[in-house]
């Protein structure tokens, strides 16, 4: 579903943000990403839905997999569809209705408007928002605004859902309910990705967990607590950072 070959990214020459990313995440998995601030979480993220580009390296996402390396600026749109993308900070638009928030995702692909109106609705009864959808975003709490966030991301039904910090601007009670909701959109069949340094979130649920240090993958284990370290182990490659496009 997500697979990465020798990755780098670098947005300065001597200053690379990923550095030889090799990994394979599988339909249906749910995997943790985490590491401390600056470690590039959020740049492996934009990577996969083409908010950026690798400086070198191959990345594929999606089943047909697609060259992320080698895609059209035309094929972009194509691409996002089958990827979901909740941020820490909602982005939600502060002037438009629950409802218009969560519809706006399928008014860009041209969905007419009787199967927008049902599917909308459907979400945000799945998440509990249903008796919200006249509501502006000021007027709820953190956690639903986060859950109009995700309404808005699952509402295509994608088969990818990346989560960037989705509790980080949470108390501890909403993120555990924050994370049950991604659980079940994953057992629904939905590869889901959650960037988080929270190490309460990552010892409670037992999943895979990437650990970037210094854009280094360090650790790809399952279920296993992580440590912030400053350290490295193995040599450190000296990268090529052409351009691949």
């Amino acid at each position: 579903m997500i697979q990465m070959f020798h990755v780098y990214k670098a947005y300065q020459k001597d200053s690379p943000s990923l550095v030889d990313i090799n990994l394979e995440i599988k339909k249906g998995e749910f995997v943790f990403l985490t590491g401390p601030s600056g470690a590039g979480k959020t740049t492996l993220m934009k990577l996969i839905f083409a908010a950026e580009f690798a400086t070198k390296g191959q990345i594929l996402v999606g089943e047909p997999a697609r060259n992320i390396a080698r895609i059209s600026n035309s094929s972009i749109p194509y691409l996002r569809r089958n990827v979901g993308v909740v941020f820490q900070d909602f982005k939600l638009l502060q002037t438009r209705s629950v409802f218009e928030n969560v519809a706006f995702a399928l008014e860009v692909l041209g969905e007419r408007h009787h199967d927008v109106k049902r599917r909308v609705y459907a979400v945000l009864k799945m998440l509990g928002l249903q008796h919200k959808l006249d509501q502006l975003p000021q007027r709820l709490s953190g956690g639903e605004q986060q859950r109009v966030a995700i309404a808005r991301a699952i509402v295509n039904d994608p088969a990818i859902l990346l989560a960037d910090e989705p509790t980080g601007n949470l108390d501890p009670e909403m993120a555990l309910d924050i994370m049950g909701i991604l659980n079940d959109i994953n057992a629904r069949g939905t590869t889901v990705m959650v960037a988080t340094h929270d190490v309460q979130i990552l010892n409670r649920f037992h999943y895979r967990c990437l650990a970037l240090s210094k854009g280094r993958l360090i650790s790809d284990g399952t279920g296993k607590p992580y440590t912030p370290s400053s350290d490295v182990p193995g040599q450190k490659p000296e990268p090529d950072l052409r351009p691949v496009r």
